[in-house]
This record gives structure tokens, sequence and C-alpha cells, in this order.
């Protein structure tokens, strides 16, 4: 079913289903057919959490979280942004060493563990920059990451 699905080719797998047990048996087979897949999973219990990352989720996005959102943008009648557990998003001026060089050669994911999912330039904010394009000298980038991908990434691009 899943190749019928097209996992050889998909760059994400979501594992969503209200059964925290079978979400880990889905994600140790998933991550066993791709192991250079990305994987999102779902855990309605947070002791299960970690369960979930050892089993080889990337991320893990549990109900407390998610109803703590809630509350959260209730309280303070603002829109926040959850995207998983311990998922950071952060923005910094475009680093030099990324200047004139596009994404694609710069092979982030694969050396930090993070993904740039915009790119501002001119003013105008591109989101889910052509990885193809080389990167503005001037603009800030947009990045998603867990804390050690995010340190990971300053180390290799250090902000100007």
């Amino acid at each position: 079913m899943l190749e019928g699905a097209g996992i050889e080719e998909a760059s994400s797998v979501v594992v969503t289903t209200s059964d925290d047990d079978m979400n880990v048996y889905l994600t140790i087979y998933c991550r066993k057919l791709r192991p250079d897949v990305q994987i999102l999973a779902r855990s309605t219990q947070e002791r299960n959490i970690s369960t979930l990352h050892r089993a080889g989720a990337d991320f893990v996005l549990s109900y407390a979280s998610t109803g703590a959102n809630v509350v959260f943008n209730l309280l303070k009648r603002i829109d926040t942004l959850l995207l998983a557990e311990g998922l950071n998003v952060f923005r910094l001026p475009m680093p030099p060493a990324m200047a004139g060089r596009s994404l694609l050669n710069l092979a982030i994911r694969q050396a930090t563990g993070c993904n740039v999912i915009a790119v501002s330039r001119d003013g105008e904010l591109e989101v889910n920059p052509d990885a193809s394009r080389p990167l503005p000298p001037a603009g800030e980038i947009y990045v998603v990451g867990d804390a050690e991908s995010e340190a990971r990434f300053l180390d290799r691009f250090p902000p100007s």
C-alpha cells in the first residue's frame, strides 16, 4: 500500500493514526523502507513522544502541546504557529557563506538537519524558495529545525 501511495518518491511521510502503538510501528516500517525520508508523527500520549523519536520520527506533535497552543492563543488573543514539539523557526540575515549560492549546492538539510522555508528578496518573501536559484547577498532567510540542528546551522553558516 505504501509503495502504491508513492513512498519511494515522497520527501515526507505523515503518521497520524489515533493509536500511538500503530504510529510507532508505522514510523519504524517507513524508516526501514526509506531511511532518508522525513517522518512527522502524532502522539496522543505525552509519554510516547520520545518513543516515536526513537522509532525514527523526525518531528512529533502531541495532543498536549496542541492543546497548550490553543489555550495560549485564546488567552493572548494572538496566533501562534506550532509546528512540532522541539521544532524552532528562526529568521536571520543572509549569512555571507550562503549569498550567491543555491540551496541545492549548499545541501543544508544534509549538513545541519535544518530546512530553509523562505527567503526574503528585495522586500518580497519567497516561501518554499527555488533550490536552484542563487541566494541574494542581502535579505533574510527563514529556517526550521530542532535546537541541535539550529546550533549546527549557526556554526556552519554564521550570520554577519
